[in-house]
């Protein structure tokens, strides 16, 4: 935390801070300052530096003195309730001073903000262009507690005033509301507990995000933002059930291969099978919904490069479109992205082309449904199973 003349408080433990650098820099990652915090919404210290020319120099030359000398890649700026009009202009000014101090020196400038209210308007859309990114602290709100909707809802706010989509890095929780339960917690009262976004404790309805809900939110950022982050580590598990684990592998790509090599039917939504519309071997024929019936025009084999081929021809993105609602056709193997598909352990069958999932239509089960791309989020439609 700062103090009102821009001077920093001192670090409680500096050789845990050296090693955390260190131990980052070994792994190839970066590793930054938070300056401030929630601190009970009080953010008077803020307030005051950042009100007056002579502080604020003061506490951007502090920061820089503090990034040295612990071999630190840059800060993160956690003044989170700047308010709009004379604290907003004085966030600005600030943010710009400490922006241009950090890269030149090839330092990164972030920052926390708020999700959604008054605050919001605290954070000019000047400060934008100063940042690297934005860690978008889309948590202690919507009901239930930062479920899927709202949270897209906050990173869209931001980026409607301006924010690009590569600045926004979209905050997911760690813990439960309205109690403070840890995901840590939860798992340990009921592992079930790892795959749902609500639970009761002590007759008391928690609701927290769950790994199918981590792993969509990283989808969708994957697609539509810089990026994700938490609040906070320390709350998270290990192995199977961690929340960090969930990330990285929809990051990745997922962790299941495709079976490759194996020959037969592709099943969806209500248990029906990936079509070629008439069994035609045509360029262009739809790739569809139908009935399951044993038939060649239902037999798909997963090559080793990523196919799916049917009748001698392979699933295929129209032309090669990366758009939501881009349907599939049967095409001439040619080796293209828009051929390829990786089977991600969530079900989902990925394009890594276009970043998108391959989609039954308007989330039907009736025969004909067209199959198309779309933003990945593992509903039913678009959850498959391959060939055994």
């Amino acid at each position: 935390m700062p103090n009102n003349d821009g001077s920093l408080r001192a670090v409680e433990n500096p050789s845990k801070l050296s090693s955390l650098v260190s131990l980052g820099h070994a792994n190839n990652v970066k590793v930054s300052i938070a300056v401030g915090g929630w601190n009970d919404g009080n953010d008077s210290a803020f307030e005051a530096l950042a009100a007056n020319a002579g502080s604020r120099t003061n506490f951007v030359n502090n920061l820089v003195n503090f990034v040295n000398q612990y071999n630190l890649d840059g800060v993160d700026m956690d003044w989170e309730y700047p308010d709009p009009g004379a604290s907003a202009n004085n966030y600005t000014q600030l943010m710009t001073q400490l922006g241009s101090a950090m890269h030149s020196r090839g330092k990164l400038l972030t920052a926390a903000v708020v999700s959604e209210g008054g605050s919001v308007q605290g954070v000019q859309t000047a400060v934008f262009g100063q940042v690297d990114w934005l860690n978008i602290m889309a948590y202690d709100g919507g009901n239930p507690h930062a479920n899927y909707d709202w949270s897209i809802a906050s990173i869209n706010l931001w980026k409607s005033r301006g924010l690009p989509a590569s600045k926004a890095v979209l905050g997911i929780p760690f813990y439960s509301r309205p109690g403070y339960y840890t995901y840590s917690a939860l798992v340990g009262m009921d592992p079930a507990n790892a795959n749902r976004d609500c639970t009761t404790v002590g007759g008391a309805q928690q609701c927290y995000n769950g790994i199918p809900t981590v792993k969509r939110k990283t989808q969708w950022a994957l697609a539509n933002a810089g990026g994700v982050m938490n609040w906070e580590l320390s709350q998270d598990t290990t192995g199977s059930t961690s929340l960090v684990s969930a990330m990285y592998d929809t990051i990745m790509g997922g962790t299941t291969p495709p079976p490759t090599g194996r020959t037969g039917p592709i099943t969806g939504i209500a248990g029906k099978c990936v079509d070629v519309a008439s069994a035609s071997t045509a360029n262009g024929t739809a790739v569809q919904l139908w009935s399951c019936n044993g038939t060649a025009a239902q037999s798909w084999t997963v090559a080793s490069n990523g196919t799916l081929r049917a009748l001698g021809k392979c699933a295929d993105i129209t032309s090669g479109s990366t758009a939501n609602g881009a349907k599939i056709q049967l095409w001439d193997c040619n080796g293209s992205g828009a051929q390829v598909w990786q089977a991600q352990s969530n079900g989902t069958l990925r394009n890594p082309q276009s970043n998108k999932c391959l989609d039954a239509s308007d989330n039907s089960s009736a025969d004909g449904t067209r199959l198309q791309i779309w933003d990945c989020f593992a509903g039913a439609n678009q959850r498959w199973t391959l060939p055994a």
